[in-house]
């Protein structure tokens, strides 16, 4: 451990270099921009700006794609808080109490809460990225196909009862987003699925035009119904504008110690999830809030608490520092953006792997170190822009809906590059209005719709390794643990509904 603290401070002095300071600090202002861009997120801004990086020498380039990764984790709450249109999928959690919130008047404070999770979550994950970067790396290699689809098993199962307050609701719009994502070719064998001989649902029905339709598209419809309300409001004088500076959006005592257990929590959890392949931060933040869901908030969850956006954020940016261990000690990407970077570290000539720490330590140690700059540094500027940002809830709904439209338009047609991205995202738009007007939460689909691919492939893979025996899912002792984890979780709203039968039919005995 003293070795890892030594190396990182001979890391940290690489990093003060004049130029690689600066394009620290570059990296964490666009990983801002890129992240509250709706339709971008990292993987997006990672791959567009790698060409940038061809002049620079192999360990100022990972230190701006890395703070430009990282500091994206940050920018995807804003829109989601603000808008409710998620920068990237971690994001998604988010808004599920961070809109709430800002509808109740306090969105300084939900954007507050986002920034100080990002930040302690953040902390935490490089932390034990320090402690035990190869460590976690060989840790994560012992989940296997098998273990992949227990864990995911369990998140998904965490989303269909815990997010939608309606068990049965809850259930029906998660089997709805698996429905969703089995659309296309087939991973495994590559035979089309449900594309009624359609060339461009051959594809699959892409994942952002999806989300930004969902969550964005469908708020636009629902800001028209609340247009004629909001210009009476004008007229008449009874609209209160928000006017928030950064020291009234300043967190009470109260609300801090609201926040840490949470962010203590989730940031443990996600750095783990972090570390197993194939995981990432989008994994990392949703078991988070399905785990918060679990422990006692001061507010419902889903109705703008503290605890549900520290939740998602924390376990969202420890798990995009986790994600460095697999990358550097093995070099298996933990996600689409960990596969650039990996594409970018041979494109410099380093093979990552178990001797990289040996063969090139100033490259390994800088990049963690530019971590924690990068995290400093983007907390100062996202805590700097909330009165700016805040002014967005302050433009007229007739202005807003146009504005948001636009947004969305590009946002689904950077994606694909043709129309097709524009008319999912407007079909998926009315389909979630309806949904939600009908008392359907939309995030339960939006969540299986992204766990969904990676549960049938990594349940596929672990039949085909066995040859369809089911005795793959429990021959070990972390299977078993997980196998009853997912079970309990199945079993549990059953018991508590028989719980609740018995009890009311002792009380009408009495």
């Amino acid at each position: 451990m003293l070795e890892n603290f030594a190396s990182l401070l001979s890391g940290f002095q690489v990093v003060f270099d004049p130029q690689n300071i600066g394009v620290c600090m570059l990296g964490a202002i666009l990983g801002l921009i890129v992240g509250a861009m709706p339709g971008l997120g990292s993987l997006a801004g990672v791959a567009l700006l790698l060409p940038l990086t061809y002049k620079f020498n192999p360990t100022t380039a990972i230190i701006m794609l890395g703070a430009l990764y990282y500091s994206n984790m940050y920018g995807g709450a804003f829109s989601a808080i603000l808008l409710n249109i998620p920068g990237d999928s971690p994001a998604i959690t988010t808004a599920l109490d961070g809109y709430p919130m800002a509808k109740k008047g306090r969105p300084g404070q939900a954007l507050m809460t986002a920034n100080f999770a990002s930040f302690i979550g953040g902390t935490i994950g490089i932390l034990i990225l320090t402690i035990t970067a190869s460590g976690l790396a060989k840790l994560g290699l012992n989940f296997g196909y098998a273990e992949m689809t227990l864990i995911l098993l369990i998140a998904m199962t965490s989303i269909s009862w815990l997010i939608g307050e309606n068990p049965t609701k809850g259930v029906v719009i998660t089997m709805l987003g698996i429905l969703v994502a089995s659309i296309g070719m087939d991973t495994l064998s590559g035979v089309p699925r449900y594309n009624f001989d359609n060339i461009y649902l051959m594809g699959g029905i892409t994942f952002t035009p999806f989300i930004i339709g969902a969550v964005g598209f469908a708020q636009v419809i629902k800001l028209v119904n609340e247009r004629k309300a909001d210009e009476e409001k004008r007229k008449s004088g009874t609209y209160e504008a928000v006017k928030l500076s950064i020291r009234s959006s300043m967190l009470t005592r109260h609300d801090f110690k609201r926040l840490l257990p949470p962010v203590l929590r989730s940031s443990l959890l996600g750095t783990f999830v972090g570390v197993l392949p194939g995981s990432g931060a989008t994994t990392g933040s949703m078991v988070g809030y399905a785990m918060q869901k679990k422990f006692k908030s001061e507010e419902p969850m889903g109705t703008g608490a503290i605890e549900g956006i520290a939740a998602s954020e924390s376990g969202n940016n420890s798990a995009a520092a986790g994600a460095f261990a697999p990358l550097l000690a093995l070099g298996i990407p933990g996600s689409g953006t960990g596969a650039v970077l990996l594409g970018g570290l041979m494109m410099w000539g380093l093979n990552p792997g178990p001797l990289l720490f040996e063969t090139n330590p100033d490259f390994c140690w800088s990049l963690i170190s530019s971590l924690y700059i990068a995290n400093i540094f983007t907390l100062a500027v996202a805590v700097a822009v909330i009165p700016f940002l805040i002014k967005i809830l302050s433009v007229p709904i007739k202005f807003m809906i146009p504005i948001i439209t636009c947004v969305c338009i590009v946002g689904a047609y950077s994606t694909s590059y043709s129309m097709y991205g524009v008319i999912v995202m407007f079909v998926s738009g009315i389909v979630g209005y309806i949904l939600d007007k009908n008392g359907f939460p939309t995030a339960p689909m939006l969540l299986a719709f992204v766990l969904a691919p990676m549960l049938e492939e990594n349940m596929r893979k672990a039949f085909i390794a066995s040859q369809g025996s089911l005795s793959v899912f429990a021959d070990s002792t972390l299977k078993i643990v997980l196998l009853a984890i997912f079970l309990v979780l199945v079993l549990t709203p059953s018991f508590k509904a028989l719980m609740r039968k018995i009890k009311s039919k002792n009380s009408t005995s009495v």
